[in-house]
């Protein structure tokens, strides 16, 4: 009976936390996973695009460089890392952009 008792009490509590964990935002990396960035980007190395080094030292003195990356990362650019565009990504939220940008530019 107490044995029972107690992996009841246990499953609840671990029930309990699940939705929490749902609702708590993705970080930059696994997001990056998640909306598709790595399928031309990588952390350290240039892939179909430049990689997330080199635009983070590429806009990290930059005062609106994090607004400047979400625009980018929501809209698209043309021109700016050589002749392949950057397509709009329309998978990704302006919350979720905002994240993305402020971990590249963490990244040195």
């Amino acid at each position: 009976m107490r044995i029972t008792l107690l992996r009841a009490t246990l499953a609840l509590l671990l029930a309990a936390n699940l939705p929490a964990q749902a609702q708590q935002p993705a970080s930059g990396p696994l997001l990056a996973q998640r909306r598709n960035c790595m399928a031309c980007h990588a952390v350290a190395a240039p892939l179909m695009g430049p990689s997330f080094h080199a635009i983070a030292d590429r806009y990290m003195n930059r005062p609106d460089a994090a607004d400047y990356l979400v625009q980018t990362i929501v809209k698209g650019s043309v021109g700016v890392w050589g002749p392949v565009p950057m397509p709009a990504n329309t998978q990704v939220t302006g919350d979720e952009a905002r994240t993305l940008a402020q971990w590249i530019l963490t990244l040195k």
